[in-house]
């Protein structure tokens, strides 16, 4: 039997290469659902090459529009909302679900396949980042294992299978350090939105790209790593690595240090989330390392403050991460319809952690309240 695996996101960076794979390896692998936010044209393409059993356009608006597109695929049931999205993915035939949706949106969705005990191949950083303890206790909970994605992750991963129970000293989290990471502080106040979505390394979607240049999605990253891993955040250690070819590393309590390394290619850890603890066929490059420097440096937290505040915002617990994720999501899309500057970034983050109300103990509610008020404070201090 084919595995049925649902996208949640099919239209973005990690999703239309998710289906790449699927297509690659179609005697294994079949699409049951495919959703997105906004693009209809893309999602209705899809669902005409996939013929999924299902697919879901987030915004209502949209649904006519898709419904009409895809009148003549009967065998494509056609919904719309983010209530549609949260049942869809526990359809009994899914055996995994790729969340590959940007933001706090993926959260609600993760939960609800979570509950149906089903295997996540987790893209969306911000879910743990928001509420990595709610969402970890609920996999534990329902068995129901949590696969990463992000290349990082995916190496860490990959660096502890077969390792067992030996306990890790440290994790070293590589970053290619944005397209500023030569600049001074004074250089970077005064880029451009241009200039911040030209990545040296890695092709994503705009979003991610712009947390790349500021290193918030790096800060992200070791939230995510901490609960993936069971690991204090003092163990995790941020390396800039320009060549993006170590994907991460882990060092274990006898020094000994293994890492993961390989062309930078998504297509590779969405692929060994699925077919873990198999490797299959991949196409593409391969390493040489003949043709490689691998360099190693420490991040500036005085330029990339962003990074600084995401390490602060572990330290002090609670929803406060909530705040940061929340917060972000407001200034990177104002810095990408050129509403604020660069540097407002990390001064909009850092001030509404300071007036947004904290809770140590959050449960599910609290982060929906968080979330609303930290964007409220955004809004208004961009303004």
């Amino acid at each position: 039997m084919k595995k049925q695996i649902a996208i949640l996101g099919s239209t973005g960076s990690i999703g239309t290469q998710a289906l790449q794979v699927i297509e690659e390896h179609s005697d294994l692998y079949e699409v049951y659902c495919l959703t997105a936010n906004n693009r209809v044209k893309e999602l209705a393409e899809q669902a005409r090459k996939f013929r999924p059993a299902a697919v879901v356009i987030a915004n209502e608006a949209h649904y006519d529009e898709l419904k009409a597109m895809l009148s003549d695929v009967p065998e494509v049931k056609v919904y719309a909302g983010t209530r549609a999205i949260d049942e869809i993915v526990e359809a009994d035939p899914i055996d995994m679900v790729l969340t590959a949706m940007v933001g706090f949106a993926g959260l609600s969705p993760t939960i609800h396949a979570i509950k149906a005990k089903k295997k996540i191949c987790l893209a969306n950083k911000e879910t743990l980042v928001v509420a990595g303890e709610l969402i970890t206790r609920l996999a534990m909970e329902n068995h129901a294992p949590i696969l990463p994605v992000d290349s990082e992750h995916s190496a860490i991963f990959q660096s502890i299978v077969g390792e067992g129970d030996n306990p890790i000293e440290k994790i070293l989290l590589t970053a290619s350090g944005g397209p500023f990471r030569l600049m001074t502080k004074e250089q970077i106040a005064r880029v451009t939105k241009a200039d911040a979505l030209k990545h040296p390394t890695w092709d994503m979607g705009a979003k991610i790209t712009i947390d790349s240049a500021t290193m918030m999605n790096k800060g992200f990253e070791v939230i995510e790593a901490k609960w993936l891993f069971g690991v204090d955040a003092s163990q995790i250690q941020v390396l800039v690595h320009p060549q993006s070819i170590v994907h991460s590393a882990v060092q274990f309590c006898d020094g000994a240090v293994k890492a993961q390394l390989g062309v930078p290619d998504m297509r590779l850890p969405i692929q060994y989330a699925f077919s873990f603890p198999d490797r299959l066929t991949l196409t593409g490059d391969r390493l040489d390392l003949f043709k490689h420097p691998l360099e190693f440096f420490e991040p500036d937290l005085e330029k990339f403050r962003c990074l600084a505040l995401a390490f602060e915002a572990i330290r002090r617990g609670g929803n406060m991460p909530c705040i940061v994720n929340a917060t972000n999501e407001i200034v990177n899309r104002a810095f990408l319809e050129d509403r604020c500057s660069f540097p407002q970034i990390a001064e909009t983050i850092e001030r509404t952690m300071e007036r947004a109300t904290f809770n140590a103990n959050p449960d599910y509610d609290v982060y929906i309240e968080t979330d609303r008020e930290a964007r409220a404070i955004a809004r208004e201090l961009i303004n």
